[in-house]
């Protein structure tokens, strides 16, 4: 290996280790999005007459109250 040879894979490799250290300070305060969980405005919350949060029974979403029978 010629000695020019050398140097420049000297060079190289510094080269690319420099610009990696780069890359990393300049994204060190990104934020980075969570995947799988969307980021949906919270709903406001529904109040009662006495101010505390009514407590609904529909749990699968079809405005259907639990044991309540429309027949």
């Amino acid at each position: 290996m010629e000695k020019w040879q050398a140097w420049l894979l000297i060079a190289l490799i510094l080269g690319v280790i420099v610009s990696n250290i780069m890359v990393l300070k300049y994204t060190a305060n990104y934020k980075m999005p969570q995947f799988g969980k969307p980021n949906l405005p919270k709903k406001p919350h529904h109040e009662g007459e006495d101010g505390q949060p009514e407590a609904s029974d529909d749990q699968d979403g079809d405005g259907n109250r639990p044991g309540a029978s429309g027949q």
